[in-house]
């Protein structure tokens, strides 16, 4: 059975769409991620998230700096960025916030009714946005078809795919690698964000797949295993190109910058009371 969905947008839903164009990708602010970026998009990202009253914080935190440097510094025109860990679509909006992409009234719009900025990515809309994702495990399969039909139709492109590790319990994530490293798809690169907790406690108590990227390299793909923090790290792995897909784990902390969020499982779910927005405020001082 076939079901037809239609979405009613409101005329003033976001302020991009109010645009007569969408510059290309080669037209954001570009310029190098600097400490001072980093902790302009946290706050921004902990005040969009306590104005809206919802949580997923605590993985948003840990995927923002590599999101930062794939959007400021590394995706072109025809490049796809697809967001597999579609529960941190809070970092994806402040990234493309960061980048000019969207404006500060389009955040406010955040989890709100009526909104294209929901919890998840959505299915259109936004126009940097392609797929909508969050059902884990689909991600990666989008981005390696992406891939490969990019090559197909010898567009010079490259998708970059970020996972959770959490993912990498479901199988259609691991049939993903394998009709990857089969194809060889040199223009996919897949970044895992390897924070170590998920909804229901440690990746390690609830499916082991530990050392995951060992377990990749068994897979004829290329693997880096990095700090997911370090900015350098994050750049030098993302400009290394292979002839096979590279994945890149990024060992993050999740809650990354605020001492009470950080490697806490109640950082995935709760929101921010004001006292505890107030402290984190504090905590992310400009550098």
């Amino acid at each position: 059975m076939d079901f037809l969905c239609f979405t009613l947008v409101p005329l003033n839903l976001l302020s991009f769409l109010s645009r007569a164009t969408v510059p290309p990708i080669s037209m954001m602010l570009r310029s190098n991620v600097t400490p001072a970026t980093l902790t302009r998009a946290r706050r921004r990202l902990l005040l969009m998230h306590f104005e809206s009253g919802v949580g997923h914080i605590g993985g948003n935190l840990s995927a923002l700096d590599a999101m930062l440097i794939v959007f400021h510094e590394f995706l072109r025109d025809k490049d796809l960025f697809i967001l597999s860990k579609g529960h941190s679509a809070g970092a994806l909006y402040v990234a493309l916030w960061s980048v000019g992409r969207l404006a500060d009234e389009d955040l406010k719009l955040f989890h709100k009714d009526h909104t294209l900025l929901a919890g998840h990515p959505p299915a259109a809309g936004i126009p940097d946005i392609t797929f909508a994702t969050g059902s884990l495990g689909h991600g990666l399969s989008l981005a390696a078809g992406t891939a490969l039909g990019m090559r197909m139709k010898g567009i010079d492109a490259r998708v970059i795919c970020l996972t959770s590790d959490g993912e990498w319990q479901e199988g259609s994530t691991w049939e993903a690698l394998i009709f990857s490293a089969h194809h060889k798809l040199a223009n996919l690169t897949v970044l895992v964000d390897h924070n170590n907790l998920q909804g229901f406690g440690s990746t390690a108590e609830v499916a082991s797949m530990s050392p995951l990227w060992n377990r990749l390299q068994g897979f004829d793909v290329d693997v880096d295993v990095i700090d997911g923090h370090d900015a350098e790290a994050i750049r030098a792995a993302l400009q290394r190109r292979g002839e096979r897909t590279r994945f890149i784990a990024l060992r993050t902390i999740k809650g990354k910058g605020v001492s009470f969020m950080e490697n806490r499982m109640d950082s995935h779910y709760l929101p921010l009371n004001e006292e505890k927005f107030r402290a984190a405020l504090a905590e992310l001082a400009w550098p």
